[in-house]
């Protein structure tokens, strides 16, 4: 979201004298913009059917009773995000349509001020009809000729309001009870944009500093990371920042250079140095490895680099990156962003989106670049909240207002 107060990103830099010497571009605002899941962005919702009767309004809670006393739990608040009981009038029109037009007695029903009720047995799969009948017909008040009809519904819970009104006009009449169950929290994204609005244009300003510095000094492609910790009351801390550098020591041969230099991967390795200085430190041991070839070449190349690699962690007893926030000058490779997971990052921005190649995004990759030859790229993996994870995070898209100067890649390049 927009954030109007331009100064606050200045007022936090001069609070931090480390954070001030590095950052030395025009700091402004952007747009944060959330990604949406791959089960958002699903082409079809997941539909299947229900079973329904009708009694008198008087016979509800009789026929209510009798259903939780005859079927399971998971059957009877299996559909939670319907209404379980609907008035004639509260139905789409389809329905109230076909009902109506049933028979005599059914035109009735529908017609003025009803004392009739349309109640959700259960889903059709689940239930048997002729013993849903034969219970039935031990209401008092219910037809002789038991109704029940099977009409379709929506079997997943619905993420905005909106959403809701469309199946209520659709299906059935819908609840929407401010959750979403296809991603995260709607409250929680609300609370993080909030949280982190009116300094993310700091942090992405770093990385893009550093992804034009390693670009000049030939280290790597203009990609830049920058790792911070936010505390309560809003105390944000830098914690790394590293930039690129897959070309470092084996020059610009071959199309993709060290993948394990990308800036994220260097980025989280230098916290982990961080937290193995602060353990040699209480331990008082001090081990250098002894290595043939860095293959990470996770040690601070620019200046900038070095200057916060400097700086301890300020909290280094927990579990690498867990509840960190990284900035990002593109969408991360997919070996970057399942990097990013398996250290327990908590919230990742990105501003250039990477289409072809980037692991975070789940939208269907673009058709219409060249490389493609016109063929679908497919769906985009959506990595930062997938249900067969075992970790998930907040991730957003940073849209400039203009301050940066973007950093073009060839869309083929694993970020």
């Amino acid at each position: 979201m927009p954030h109007e107060d331009k100064s606050m990103g200045a007022v936090l830099a001069a609070q931090d004298p480390i954070v001030q010497s590095l950052v030395r571009e025009e700091v402004d605002h952007g747009v944060l913009i959330p990604l949406k899941t791959t089960l958002e962005l699903r082409d079809d919702h997941v539909t299947g059917r229900v079973l329904i009767t009708r009694t008198p309004v008087k016979s509800a809670n009789p026929t209510i009773s009798l259903l939780r006393d005859m079927l399971p739990e998971e059957i009877v608040k299996g559909v939670p995000h319907l209404r379980r009981c609907a008035k004639p009038g509260d139905l789409p029109a389809h329905l109230k349509t076909q009902f109506m037009n049933e028979t005599p007695q059914s035109r009735q029903i529908h017609t003025g001020k009803s004392n009739w009720i349309y109640i959700i047995l259960g889903p059709e799969s689940q239930l048997s009809r002729d013993e849903l009948v034969q219970a039935l017909k031990t209401i008092e008040g219910l037809e002789e000729d038991i109704f029940i009809r099977s009409v379709p519904v929506p079997m997943v819970a619905p993420t905005s309001q909106i959403q809701a009104a469309m199946w209520s006009q659709h299906f059935w009449p819908t609840l929407y009870r401010k959750n979403n169950p296809l991603g995260p929290h709607p409250a929680m994204v609300s609370r993080s944009t909030e949280e982190i609005t009116d300094d993310a244009a700091i942090w992405m300003t770093l990385a893009h500093q550093v992804a034009e510095q390693t670009q000049a000094a030939g280290h790597g492609e203009p990609m830049g990371a920058c790792i911070v910790q936010r505390e309560e009351g809003n105390k944000v801390t830098l914690v790394a920042l590293a930039a690129d550098a897959r070309w470092r020591c084996q020059g610009k041969t071959g199309c993709t250079g060290n993948p394990m230099a990308h800036s994220v991967l260097r980025a989280i390795s230098m916290v982990a140095q961080k937290l193995v200085r602060a353990e040699n430190k209480r331990t008082d041991t001090f081990q250098t490895p002894i290595l043939e070839f860095e293959a990470f070449q996770d040690k601070p190349l620019l200046d900038d680099e070095q200057k916060v690699f400097e700086i301890d962690h300020p909290s280094p007893d927990g579990y690498l990156c867990h509840g960190l926030e990284m900035y990002l000058t593109h969408e991360p490779c997919v070996m970057c962003s399942m990097a990013i997971l398996h250290s327990r990052m908590g919230k990742v921005v990105f501003r250039h989106r990477m289409p072809l190649t980037g692991g975070l995004c789940a939208e269907n990759r673009g058709s219409d670049h060249p490389s493609l030859n016109g063929a679908d790229g497919g769906r985009g993996l959506g990595l930062f909240w997938r249900r067969e994870l075992n970790w998930s995070l907040v991730a957003w898209e940073w849209e400039s207002n203009g301050c940066l100067k973007p950093l073009p890649v060839n869309q083929m390049i694993h970020a």
